[in-house]
């Protein structure tokens, strides 16, 4: 009589259960032998059972060698994989870097008048756009530099006018005219400035 085809599922009883846990376990347990017997090669199987008890097989002497050897397998995979994912960005970057570099040339070559004959219009418009872009942080820079050489100045100015007005209030000392101490605009307090400091 012909066995029925039995539906991968889990089994609800749990006497049946544990009844097809043990064949199959042992069935698995005993392919596992007989392939590695069979094929040499080394095999490794872990199983926990429902109640959480462990069993293995090791072929090649102990679990703990394939376990090692499997994470060093895994591992060099890794590796590879990572080496494979670099050497195709640094070549994207490094085609990337060489288009620039060419697109470059071909620029100054037409800036100086040497390659004006060779040049394409897609090559010439990219050549504006970086011009135009290089213009740009040319400017931005420049007024940059002029924003700062501005502020300086007024800095400038403004302790010229500091000094301006302590030397007027010096030379009205000396005149013999006395003053109450002058309000200097944007200082609150009087400064304090011994007579070395400014020698008439």
């Amino acid at each position: 009589m012909a066995r029925g085809k039995v539906k991968i599922k889990r089994i609800e009883n749990s006497v049946h259960r544990q009844v097809s846990f043990c064949k199959r376990r042992a069935g698995l347990l005993k392919k596992a032998k007989e392939l590695s017997v069979l094929c040499d090669a080394d095999i490794g199987v872990l199983i926990f059972s429902p109640h959480g008890k462990l069993f293995e097989l090791a072929t090649a002497g102990n679990m703990q060698v394939l376990i090692e050897r499997y994470m060093k397998s895994t591992r060099g995979a890794q590796i590879e994989e990572d080496e494979a994912r670099l050497t195709l960005a640094s070549q994207e970057e490094i085609t990337s870097l060489r288009q620039e570099i060419q697109l470059l040339q071909k620029g100054f070559g037409y800036i100086y008048g040497g390659a004006g004959d060779c040049t394409t219009m897609d090559e010439l418009q990219a050549l504006e756009k970086q011009l135009e872009i290089w213009i740009y942080h040319i400017r931005s820079m420049k007024m940059q530099r002029i924003f700062q050489e501005i502020q300086l100045l007024k800095n400038k100015e403004g302790m010229l006018n500091v000094a301006n007005k302590y030397l007027q209030g010096k030379m009205l000392e000396q005149n013999g005219i006395f003053e109450t101490t002058p309000v200097i605009a944007g200082f609150p307090y009087p400064l304090t400035i011994t007579n070395e400091t400014f020698k008439i």
